[in-house]
């Protein structure tokens, strides 16, 4: 029950699973066909219930893998059925598809695939192999492909007399579906009546070989044998004995015959000895003879039944060194010089390899190294090493160096070089050097001064290479010209190759020369450096190419430039060039930039870069930036001017003008409010009291020179009218607080005027007072007031400073001057400034202490009167 159940739950998987446009209510038969290559092709397909009544197998369409079926290949065989029909059917492996078509739409149906093939040829070659008492293997040819699953059966059989008779008890078989197919041990019987049949068949067919009959001991083959020992005996030149065990089931009643290879290292080449071995003899030995002393030699053997065709493999190789003998050749012996330092030491590397004649020199141990001065041989010295190298320390002196190679029987003759002192100047025998490549060959040639040189070394390596001791030499003997094979050399690698003569024991100055044996274009471009453009120009500046990246000598370089939508250009330099000026660019243009390297073989360029060029170049800038610079420099000096020259300017301009009524030396009666005003301004720090003048400046100007004219012609009236007022004045000095007079004079001396000379001190300054306030000497009205001005002031410094200074005299005041100009030029304002050192009690005393000149009004036309003009006072701190 359980079995039905799998059965039918197999049966709905298989009807559900289909493709994802078909359904599987349709069946094609013969399903996955297998025909004969080039026969014809029949398919049926089959509509289910579920497409009828409404569909039938008119709607039905072939498809061969995906292309459409002709339709006379079609046959409707009823309303399911619809069958098709290919002739000639060639592919090896094909899809046929059957398709329902209903209202212009494809639906898939089922699907086969259809192989075709040919039936099996007979199998022929039968052949076989009997590894003893392992296995019996034969193989056959099968003749040709079938593109079928094909099957092949080996019979062995056993013939009598009459034929061959099928005895079934007696009869092996072995399938296979290759060309190959074994019988194992213990399933071989041994005879020498057996015979070997191959049957191949498949679903077209099958074909029988005959039987062919084979001597099982004809294809017998051993297992190859053991060499048990290799080696030589002491005292006995160019041999090596040999002993070897024969496996004991290739040992029956027949003769053994073996060959002993042995293989010359140093060579790489064999020889064979062939020797008979008795049946059911098991060990054997052999005396191999010839042979090169002190060499290496590989062994192997390999047995066959005389009676056999078939040989055993060869056994494992053994390895044995012949006899040693002393070395017959000298080494091949090179140097490399490196520079003195500065304490005079110099490396010498030392570089050696063994000659290429036959039969070697031998076996080598090791080498001998003695070297010593060569004015001094008593100071000689001894090396030992077992490389092909060594590393000399030597001084500025002439050196003779001996090598030697040994081994145990003896030493080889000695390579002998002499290595030249530091100061030692060799001469150019080498005039010039060439080389050039062939198919195989590169050939350097060289010509030479002196044609009585007849041996040169040769020495070449790679650019990169900087160890000394990876160097090659080789020396040619009577001949200018050298040929080694290009496969001594790598390509598209740079090759320094030099050549140096030898006369007697002394090398000559080599003559040098670069090479590549073959070339490629560079591995890499150079990148443009375009630095900092101009406004038609810019330098192109780049690096070489690293060496190992050339591939090549460089010939040129190559600048390719393009404007932005333009076209491009382009300039070629020579190799030795690592920058490039571009001219005549577009200004404010953005260009693209980038350089080729080129050698023999092509050119590689770098990437790309861009540089936009500028708008204005040097000159332009300066040209505009000139003009405006000095115009900025000269509206700055002009400013700079006028502040540090406005007081000169303002006094040219705008003069102070003195003002009487605003006057220190003296102080107005306070009979009017305008006095009052004047002296508070004359106190203050930033006061400033502007007169104005009552006329016009003309007529002001006439009336003060017509007043001083008058003051000239009436100076005896108004002495005698004045006297009194005067002797009032003069008491109320005399009386005046010291302090007060004291301040009064500082502050008398803060507001005098820079445009009247001076000089400091307490005297002079009395006297620049009575010069500021006597213009004139034919101003006789006043002299009596300038007489007792002088005299409080003389008092109040005596009193101040306690000293015994001589005061000045009345008639001091009374000294002619000339005519003060100044106040005919009077102007209508005027400006007192007070000192910031005066005293707070001076700026605050009551105008009540001021000494009032009585008799005279401020502000009257036609007055004379008395002005200060402003004189700065430096009083020595």
């Amino acid at each position: 029950m359980f079995n039905c159940w799998i059965w039918i739950f197999i049966l709905l998987c298989r009807r559900s699973i289909a493709d994802e446009n078909s359904t599987r209510d349709a069946d094609i038969f013969p399903s996955s066909p297998e025909i004969e290559r080039g026969s014809t092709l029949k398919l049926f397909c089959v509509l289910g219930k579920h497409y009828t009544p409404h569909r039938n197998a008119s709607h039905i369409i072939w498809k061969l893998n995906r292309e459409l079926i002709a339709q006379e290949n079609y046959n409707i065989v009823n309303e399911t059925v619809s069958s098709i029909t290919i002739n000639n059917f060639t592919h090896n492996k094909a899809h046929v598809k059957c398709f329902i078509k209903y209202l212009g739409k494809e639906q898939l149906l089922v699907h086969t695939e259809v192989k075709s093939g040919f039936p099996p040829d007979t199998p022929r070659n039968i052949s076989c192999i009997y590894d003893v008492d392992i296995k019996l293997t034969c193989n056959w040819t099968s003749g040709r492909e079938t593109n079928l699953a094909t099957n092949y059966t080996l019979h062995r059989k056993i013939m009598s007399v009459q034929g061959p008779i099928m005895q079934e008890w007696k009869i092996s078989v072995c399938q296979s579906k290759t060309e190959s197919c074994s019988f194992h041990y213990p399933n071989i019987p041994f005879g020498d009546n057996l015979c070997f049949q191959v049957k191949a068949e498949n679903v077209l067919g099958e074909a029988s070989s005959d039987c062919v009959p084979i001597n099982m001991e004809e294809i017998e083959r051993f297992q190859p044998p053991e060499i048990l020992s290799l080696k030589k005996y002491a005292g006995i030149k160019q041999l090596l004995t040999v002993t070897w065990k024969i496996p004991e089931k290739s040992t029956r009643l027949l003769d053994v015959k073996c060959q002993i290879r042995y293989r010359n290292l140093y060579l790489n080449s064999s020889e064979i000895d062939t020797v008979m071995v008795a049946s059911g003899e098991e060990i054997s030995t052999h005396n191999l003879t010839g042979l090169w002393d002190s060499t290496e030699y590989l062994v192997a053997i390999r047995c066959i039944s005389v009676e056999s065709k078939l040989w055993s493999e060869w056994c494992k190789e053994e390895m044995a060194t012949t006899e040693d003998k002393a070395p017959s050749e000298k080494v091949d012996l090179w140097r490399v010089i490196e520079s003195s330092t500065s304490s005079g030491n110099r490396s010498v590397y030392l570089m050696w390899k063994l000659l290429s004649n036959f039969p070697p020199h031998g076996r080598i141990l090791g080498y001998k190294i003695q070297y010593f001065p060569e004015n001094n041989a008593a100071l000689q010295m001894t090396n030992f090493t077992s490389d092909k190298k060594i590393t000399l320390l030597l001084n500025e002196e002439a050196y003779i160096i001996s090598l030697t190679a040994y081994n145990s029987a003896g030493n080889s003759p000695a390579a002998i070089l002499r290595i030249p002192s530091t100061d030692e100047k060799s001469s150019q025998i080498i005039e010039a050097v060439r080389t050039f490549t062939t198919e195989e060959e590169v050939i350097l040639e060289w010509t030479v001064s002196k044609p009585e040189v007849t041996e040169y070394v040769v020495e070449w390596y790679e650019e990169m290479e900087t160890d000394p001791f990876c160097r090659s030499w080789q020396y040619i003997s009577n001949s200018t010209k050298w040929k080694p094979n290009k496969k001594n050399f790598k390509s598209f690698v740079c090759y320094n190759m030099s050549v140096y003569p030898i006369y007697g024991n002394k090398v000559a100055a080599p003559y040098s020369i670069q090479t590549y044996v073959q070339e490629k274009k560079p591995s890499e471009g150079p990148v443009a450096d375009t630095g900092f453009p101009g406004k038609n120009e810019v330098t192109i500046k780049w690096n070489e190419i690293s060496k190992d990246k050339r591939n090549g000598f460089i010939n040129n370089y190559t600048i390719f430039y393009k404007p932005e939508g333009g076209k491009e250009l382009n300039e070629t330099v020579n190799s030795d060039v690592l920058q490039y000026t571009l001219r005549s660019l577009q200004a404010n243009t953005q260009y693209t930039v980038y350089i080729m390297a080129s050698n023999r073989a092509g050119g590689t360029s770098g990437e790309p870069k861009t540089f936009k060029t500028l708008k204005f170049n040097k000159e332009d800038v300066i040209f505009i930036a000139l003009p405006v610079g000095l115009s900025m420099l000269f509206l700055l000096g002009l400013w700079i001017t006028c502040i540090m020259k406005k007081h000169l300017f303002k006094k040219v301009c705008w003069p102070d003008v003195p003002n009487p009524a605003e006057s220190v030396a003296v102080q107005w009666p306070l009979d009017t409010a305008m006095g009052v005003a004047c002296e508070d301004k004359t106190r203050g720090l930033e006061n400033i009291s502007v007169l104005e003048d009552c006329f016009p400046e003309e007529e002001h100007e006439r009336s003060l020179l017509m007043d001083c004219e008058k003051c000239v012609s009436g100076s005896t009236d108004i002495n005698t009218n004045e006297a009194q007022n005067i002797s009032e004045y003069k008491l109320t000095l005399l009386n005046s607080d010291k302090k007060i007079l004291n301040n009064e004079e500082q502050e008398v001396a803060k507001h005098l005027s820079p445009s009247m000379p001076y000089i400091i001190t307490d005297q002079d300054f009395r006297s620049q007072i009575h010069s500021a306030l006597i213009p004139s000497k034919k101003l006789q009205p006043i002299k009596m007031l300038e007489d007792d001005l002088c005299d409080s002031q003389q008092i109040s410094i005596k009193n101040e400073e306690n000293d015994n200074e001589e005061v000045l005299n009345r008639e001091d005041f009374s000294e002619k001057s000339p005519f003060n100009p100044y106040l005919r030029n009077s102007v209508k304002t005027r400006e007192f400034l007070v000192s910031e050192n005066l005293s707070e009690h001076s700026k605050n005393e009551p105008k009540s202490q001021a000494t009032v000149l009585p008799g005279l009004q401020q502000n009257v036309v036609g007055q004379s009167y008395i002005t200060l003009d402003m004189v700065g006072l430096a009083t020595a701190q």
